[in-house]
């Protein structure tokens, strides 16, 4: 347990736990491009169709593939800088000890369902290689290029929220308002 708890709660000085937080951070990275990249095919595709222009077929299809991929590779780097969206009116009118109880036990259910849609996430991947699933749209893609965002991002939105769980931090602070 101790190594287990020095990689997940420590402050990742060991090298598993740099490449793990290198590895948060690249997804965060990639996501950050996804939306630059979404503002660059919308726009581009306006102004084509302004121009009269039919856009391009591959512009519209990696929009949504962009979409995808940005929420589900930001979506751990948001939980490990508790920067997902969450309510603390209730936990604000708690007592600490009330609040620990509350917020630990939240984060246990957070836990719980991301590796449940982690699960599911693997089942749909193993599927969509086992049928040779392909996503038709402009392009034959094969489907698994999209359905291996799940299990990888919900896994690990499951470890995250484990460090609220066991760790000394919190995910709730315990005061109402906006925080930045």
């Amino acid at each position: 347990m101790g190594f287990a708890r020095r990689i997940l709660f420590g402050k990742g000085r060991g090298m598993i736990g740099k490449f793990y937080r290198g590895f948060l951070y690249l997804m965060a990275g990639v996501a950050g491009f996804m939306l630059i990249w979404l503002m660059f095919s919308v726009i581009t595709s306006v102004l084509m169709r302004n121009a009269g222009l039919q856009p391009f077929a591959w512009l519209f299809t990696s929009s949504e593939y962009a979409i995808l991929y940005m929420t589900m590779l930001g979506a751990p780097w948001l939980v490990r800088e508790k920067g997902h969206v969450h309510i603390e009116l209730v936990t604000a009118a708690l007592p600490a000890p009330a609040r620990r109880v509350v917020s630990r036990g939240v984060a246990a259910l957070c836990v719980l369902v991301c590796v449940i849609l982690a699960w599911k996430g693997v089942e749909l991947f193993l599927g969509n290689i086992a049928r040779n699933d392909l996503d038709v749209r402009a392009y034959y893609f094969p489907k698994w290029i999209l359905t291996i965002a799940f299990p990888v991002s919900f896994g690990l939105m499951a470890i995250e929220f484990s460090r609220f769980v066991f760790g000394k931090d919190l995910m709730h602070s315990g005061e109402a308002g906006i925080h930045e």
